[in-house]
């Protein structure tokens, strides 16, 4: 097959990407949200298990962290909603942790531009939170 020039992707009336060209782009990365449900919450409530999960699921997954773990505690308490966040920047892009301690419910997202077993990062962040169920979803973006 020839590549795709440049040419060949912009519809030159419009300058916009060429439905053809679009069904050939390569994905850019792959975006995994991993839903754990029935967690522990003494995992859920303690900052340190939080960041020490961020530093092994990066090394589960062979990724490189990229400056410091940012994490904050926030929300709101009157309406149940308040709990741990933490945001990791890798050198391929990022993962997110949202901790929600009244529901015993973690929310991680891994966005990365190299390839990494999705299948790891849920069964490590699974086995750190004491999950017993799990939801994971991947999209190539």
């Amino acid at each position: 097959m020839a590549p795709i020039t440049m040419a060949a992707m912009i519809d030159p009336m419009t300058t916009r990407p060429t439905i053809n060209a679009m069904s050939q782009r390569v994905p850019w990365g792959k975006s995994v949200s991993i839903d754990l449900f029935d967690c522990n919450r003494t995992t859920l409530s303690d900052p340190q298990i939080i960041k020490d999960f961020i530093i092994g699921v990066i090394k589960s997954i062979g990724m490189q962290a990229h400056g410091p773990t940012h994490i904050d505690r926030f929300g709101d308490p009157q309406c149940g909603l308040e709990g741990w966040s933490a945001m990791q920047f890798i050198e391929t892009s990022s993962i997110t942790l949202h901790a929600d301690e009244m529901g015993n419910r973690c929310f991680i997202d891994i966005f990365s531009c190299k390839d990494f077993d999705a299948s790891k990062a849920c069964h490590f962040a699974k086995t750190c939170f004491q999950s017993k169920s799990e939801k994971i979803s991947t999209l190539s973006r």
